[in-house]
C-alpha cells in the first residue's frame, strides 16, 4: 500500500518528482563539467584554430606553387596536396564539431611566414628553371614540416585530455603529411636537385 504525503501525493509521485529533479542536476553539472574546460582543453582548443587558419590559407597558397612549378612531376604534387588540404580543413571542423566548439581560425602567423618565404623564392629564380622548382621544394617542406610537428603535438594532446576518437583524425593527416614530406624529398633527389646544378646564369 502506497503512503500517501501530506501534500496529497502518494509516495510514487513525490519519487517520481525527486528522480526528476536528480536527472536536472545531472544534466547541470554535465553542462557545467563542458563549460569549464581544463587549461590544456582550452590550450588544445587554441591551437586547433592556429592549424584551421594554417591549413585554409595553404588551399590558397598551393595553386601558385603548382603554378610557378617547372617539373610536371612537382606541379602534380602541388595539386594533389590542395586536394589533401581541402580534407584537412574538413577533418577540422569535424574536430571542433566533436568538441562541441564553433570551427574559427585564428591567424597563423608562423604558416603566413613561411607562404611569403615561399613567395619571395618565386620572384628571386628564373621562371622554368629546375634552381626554381629547388627553391620551392625547400619552402614546401619547410611547411610541411611546421605541419608535422603541428598535427604530432595535437595528437599526443588529443590523447591526454582522453579524446581518442579525434587522436584518431588527427594521426590520419599527420601520416599524409609526412608522405607529402617524402614524395617532395623523392622528386628532388630524383631529379630536380641535379638538372639545377647544371644550369648556368645567363
Amino acid at each position: 500500500m502506497e503512503k500517501t504525503t501530506k501534500s496529497g501525493k502518494t509516495g510514487k509521485a513525490a519519487s517520481t518528482r525527486s528522480n526528476g529533479s536528480g536527472a536536472k542536476q545531472k544534466q547541470s553539472t554535465a553542462k557545467s563539467t563542458k563549460e569549464n574546460k581544463s587549461l590544456l582543453e582550452e590550450f588544445f582548443v587554441e591551437e586547433l584554430k592556429d592549424i584551421y587558419w594554417a591549413e585554409k590559407h595553404l588551399t590558397k597558397a598551393l595553386p601558385k606553387m603548382q603554378k610557378a612549378a617547372t617539373s610536371e612531376e612537382l606541379a602534380s604534387a602541388f595539386a594533389d596536396h590542395l586536394t589533401a588540404t581541402e580534407e584537412h580543413v574538413t577533418r577540422l571542423e569535424e574536430v571542433f564539431e566533436l568538441l562541441g566548439e564553433t570551427a574559427r581560425a585564428k591567424k597563423c602567423d608562423a604558416m603566413e611566414g613561411l607562404v611569403k618565404e615561399g613567395e619571395s623564392i618565386v620572384e628571386e629564380t628564373e621562371k622554368e628553371t629546375a634552381t626554381r622548382d629547388v627553391g620551392l621544394i625547400m619552402a614546401a617542406q619547410k611547411i610541411e614540416h611546421y605541419e608535422i610537428a603541428t598535427y604530432g603535438g595535437l595528437t599526443q594532446l588529443a590523447k591526454t585530455i582522453g579524446r581518442d576518437d579525434i587522436a584518431e583524425i588527427l594521426a590520419q593527416t599527420l601520416v599524409e603529411e609526412k608522405e607529402t614530406d617524402e614524395l617532395l624529398t623523392s622528386i628532388a633527389e630524383s631529379n630536380v636537385n641535379q638538372a639545377a646544378n647544371t644550369e648556368e646564369e645567363d
